[in-house]
């Protein structure tokens, strides 16, 4: 689908800030309120705008216990269907929040959430390596998110400049 330049323009601010209000929105394309709802509410139909979501920093939060796994998986893929069918088949598990097709050594990228580094194995060995096309797995934890989304984390606002003096 080819947007139009004011339909990228509220589609490039839109995914920076979800919250901003529309007659905000509106000056900054310059469109008038009406014509921007009308063009927020047709790409939401076409479903160009799919969500809207907020990135929320766990780290800074007590008592989260939580984690989050990338784990890459080399399938085979199916005939007449590639890699659609076993992706899809992947994304349907609750605990999967993300699944991208890849280039690479491995095929399929899988983001997964758990509580521990238990539930993140019970769902490799039990769920996802007994899945048929399924060749081989290889899982990474994230131990620290330093930028997610475009949103950076934990910026230390200190002055790192050398003191020069007389």
């Amino acid at each position: 689908m080819k947007l139009t330049e004011k339909e990228l323009e509220i589609v490039e601010i839109l995914e920076k800030d979800a919250r901003i209000e529309n007659e905000d929105l509106a000056k900054m394309v310059h469109l008038s309120i009406e014509e921007t709802e009308e063009v927020i509410k047709k790409l939401e139909e076409q479903k160009v705008i799919v969500k809207y979501t907020s990135v929320i920093d766990w780290g800074k939060v007590e008592d989260h216990s939580g984690l989050t796994a990338m784990i890459d998986v080399k399938v085979t893929p199916k005939r007449g269907v590639g890699f659609d069918e076993i992706a899809e088949r992947i994304y349907r598990y609750k605990e999967v929040k993300s699944v991208y097709l890849m280039s690479g050594a491995y095929d399929l990228s899988v983001e997964i959430e758990g509580k521990s580094m238990n539930e993140v194995a019970r769902f490799v060995s039990q769920k996802l390596s007994t899945l048929d096309s399924v060749i081989s797995t290889t899982t990474h934890f994230i131990l620290k998110k330093y930028k997610h989304d475009g949103t950076i984390f934990e910026t230390d606002d200190d002055d790192k400049r050398i003191v020069v003096s007389p």
